[in-house]
């Protein structure tokens, strides 16, 4: 009977607190409408609740632990490697730099994580329009949140980026907060992006529409003791 158990805990994913309202907003949509209404529209909100279970499930990661590591901040599909000015809220270099995208859809998991270890050093909101995450001009006209964190000397950059249709980032963490990777530093809801910026010194490990999750897959060394990786789409 304990190992049933423990197989179930393990299927069933934890759901974050921030949707709880969320969720609970559903069922009495779902009761109300199904009882009073219509009943097909009970169902309909009563499927979308589910939704809403899934959007905000929050699993547990194994994070590879090694200084100079880094692992991809969201789960999702890595959208873009390319070399590009950080925003200048970040107080970054205003020269280019290794940035890594990762597009998160309404079916990823939206709960973002720290791609290094180290101090957060700085922590700007922007707010901005809700165009396409997924458009290269989103990382300066979206409404935005970046934070700075100090790694053993190397300061990496992280921006989460609102969508068309994510309207609220949440963050978990305030500047001088000391982070582990793979820790939880806030979410996005319903589609987004997120943006490391890395120096153009580190090693990327990262292929162009590799499935990444987050605290889990390791994108980039800074330490460059890893050779580059071949990647093969099939």
């Amino acid at each position: 009977m304990t190992d049933i158990f423990e197989s179930m805990r393990r299927i069933l994913v934890p759901i974050h607190r921030e949707g709880y309202r969320f969720i609970i907003i559903g069922l009495i949509l779902a009761l109300v409408l199904g009882n009073w209404v219509w009943e097909p529209l009970g169902w309909l909100f009563a499927i979308l609740t589910l939704w809403v279970c899934y959007f905000f499930r929050d699993p547990t990661r194994v994070t590879p632990l090694r200084d100079g590591l880094v692992v991809s901040p969201a789960d999702g599909r890595i959208s873009m490697i390319v070399t590009a000015v950080p925003p200048p809220e970040t107080g970054l270099a205003a020269e280019p730099m290794m940035r890594i995208s990762v597009f998160m859809n309404v079916f990823d998991c939206h709960v973002n994580r720290a791609p290094v270890s180290g101090q957060i050093v700085e922590q700007v909101y922007t707010p901005g329009l809700f165009i396409n995450a997924e458009l290269d001009k989103a990382s300066e006209d979206n409404e935005r949140n970046a934070v700075v964190i100090e790694a053993a000397g190397t300061r990496v950059g992280v921006v989460q980026i609102a969508g068309l249709i994510a309207r609220r980032i949440v963050t978990f963490v305030r500047e001088g907060d000391s982070l582990v990777a793979g820790q939880r530093i806030g979410l996005i809801r319903f589609g987004s992006r997120v943006d490391v910026y890395l120096p153009l010194s580190a090693q990327i490990l990262a292929g162009l529409d590799q499935m990444a999750l987050a605290g889990e897959t390791v994108i980039a060394d800074l330490r460059g003791e890893e050779g580059p990786r071949q990647f093969k789409a099939e």
